[in-house]
C-alpha cells in the first residue's frame, strides 16, 4: 500500500478513495508530536500495515527535528519494542 503523507497525518486508500489505514501525529508542544491514533481496516490486519504507519510517522517527525510521543495504545507498544534513534 502506498502511503500519502500530509502534515501530521499519513494514510492509505483503496482504488475507490476509501481510507483503509491512517495515523495522526499533531504537534502537541513546541517540537513535540504525539501519535494519537492508528487505524487499519480489518481487510489489512495481520499484514504489518500499522507498524509501517508508525515507522513512517516516526520518520516524518524525526525529519522535522521533533520528539516522538504517543497516546495511541498500539503506537506506545510499538515504540517500546523499537529503538528510537
Amino acid at each position: 500500500m502506498k502511503f500519502i503523507h500530509e502534515p501530521n497525518r499519513i494514510y492509505g486508500m483503496d482504488e475507490n478513495g476509501k481510507v483503509l489505514a491512517e495515523i495522526t501525529f499533531p504537534r502537541t508542544e513546541p517540537g513535540v508530536y504525539t501519535i494519537e491514533h492508528t487505524i487499519v481496516d480489518s481487510s489489512l490486519q495481520g499484514q504489518g500495515v500499522a507498524g509501517k504507519l508508525v515507522q513512517a510517522a516516526v520518520d516524518d517527525i524525526k525529519a522535522m527535528g521533533g520528539e516522538v510521543r504517543a497516546t495511541c495504545s498500539y503506537a506506545v507498544k510499538w515504540l517500546e519494542k523499537h529503538e528510537q534513534s
